[in-house]
């Protein structure tokens, strides 16, 4: 059972946003989804409020501040969103956990300080061998010195940089229903499948 937990310490870099895109990846390919949340704010965990009866199933478990609990039988895959400042026991718990930790980044100078702290913190834990770590460049724009500030940051890590996503409100349209781009029409958000393209092969092999 394939565990991907999204992280980073930084808040606001597009955890939850992360989380349940690939969630909605995994339920289009009829898997058993498990979207857990261990963020206070519960936003992931919200966002399944929302979501249509008839989209396809997502389901969630508790985990409250104090327990990451395991995921019940019958689950298939889990997505993990944690919280920002995530450390210490629970941080520890999250890493017994996880197959495949995404990283997401903004190009801000300091995200890219917070988030090398925090790599620097992954590759030191007696966990790290056995997990596969990959980047996502978030609400990127192509034009900006600040991108191509983080483009040279992801280059001087040994790590894969699993692509870059756009600033849209697509995503924003589509949370507000409870749905991902992989619940809505491919023609409505053709550039953002797009850039998932190769997150998706990184979450299949």
């Amino acid at each position: 059972m394939p565990v991907v937990v999204v992280a980073n310490p930084k808040g606001g870099v597009g955890k939850s946003t992360l989380a349940t895109n690939i969630a909605g990846y995994f339920a289009r390919q009829g898997h058993a989804v498990m979207l857990g949340d261990a963020d206070r704010q519960q936003s992931s965990r919200l966002w399944l409020g929302l979501r249509p009866a008839a989209a396809r199933a997502i389901h969630t478990w508790d985990i409250s501040a104090d327990l990451i609990a395991k995921p019940p039988k019958g689950t298939t895959h889990v997505v993990l969103d944690t919280p920002a400042g995530l450390h210490g026991w629970r941080f520890n718990d999250v890493l017994k956990m996880a197959d495949r930790i995404i990283v997401p980044l903004q190009p801000s100078v300091f995200d890219i300080f917070a988030t090398r702290d925090f790599l620097d913190q992954l590759a030191s834990n007696r966990h790290a061998e056995k997990m596969q770590i990959g980047i996502v460049g978030m609400r990127v724009d192509a034009r900006t010195i600040a991108a191509d500030k983080l483009r040279a940051f992801v280059d001087s890590l040994e790590l894969p940089v699993l692509g870059f996503l756009r600033d849209t409100q697509n995503y924003v349209h589509v949370a507000a229903q409870g749905l991902t781009l992989f619940d809505v029409a491919p023609s409505r958000v053709e550039k953002d499948l797009e850039q998932w393209e190769s997150i998706c092969n990184w979450l299949d092999t």
